[in-house]
């Protein structure tokens, strides 16, 4: 592929740029250039808790409320939200680096064992919800479609609990706040 660069003073010149195979390393390296707020994903009751750390999570439509959330389908999360049909979206601050990091796998915690250290709740659907998540979405899941490595959700919000604050962000491997 060739760019081509132009200005008013001057006659437009070629500039090469490398092309990429269209494949999983390529598409990881692209995507980890685009930032994201961060959210944890929970879902379950008790002992049969589980949640994943994403950039995934978004608005689907306001009216009616929906969200969109991508879940890989080997993780431990998604066999849980399928049992329970509901999840949370927990838009997560600063002050919760630790959290991600323990609800991406990080110290190889699974299930319940993520949940140590942080107060949680339940709303209406009984996901449960982080208390000082600085935005939580409680849903049901409307629609799961399964597609290659993951499953879309789609879940029918609730309710919705504010607290206010800077999200996190994630972008090249590394937490990043907008103050």
């Amino acid at each position: 592929m060739n760019v081509f660069i132009a200005s008013e003073f001057s006659e437009p010149r070629i500039r090469p740029v490398s092309d990429r195979p269209a494949d999983a390393a390529g598409l990881k390296e692209a995507l980890r250039t685009l930032g994201g707020g961060v959210s944890v994903i929970t879902a379950g009751e008790g002992a049969e808790r589980s949640g994943a750390t994403v950039t995934s999570a978004t608005a689907l439509s306001v009216d009616p409320p929906r969200m969109l959330v991508s879940l890989n389908r080997s993780s431990s999360t998604w066999p849980v939200v399928e049992r329970f049909r509901h999840f949370a979206v927990n838009v997560i601050g600063a002050d919760h680096q630790d959290l991600a990091n323990r609800f991406a796998g990080g110290g190889g915690l699974r299930g319940p064992e993520r949940y140590i250290g942080a107060e949680w709740t339940t709303l209406a659907s009984g996901a449960p919800v982080l208390e000082d998540a600085i935005a939580a979405l409680d849903c049901e899941v409307e629609e799961a479609i399964e597609r290659h490595s993951h499953v879309i959700l789609i879940g029918r919000v609730l309710s919705i609990r504010l607290r206010g604050g800077n999200s996190l962000l994630y972008q090249n491997g590394k937490y990043h706040t907008v103050t």
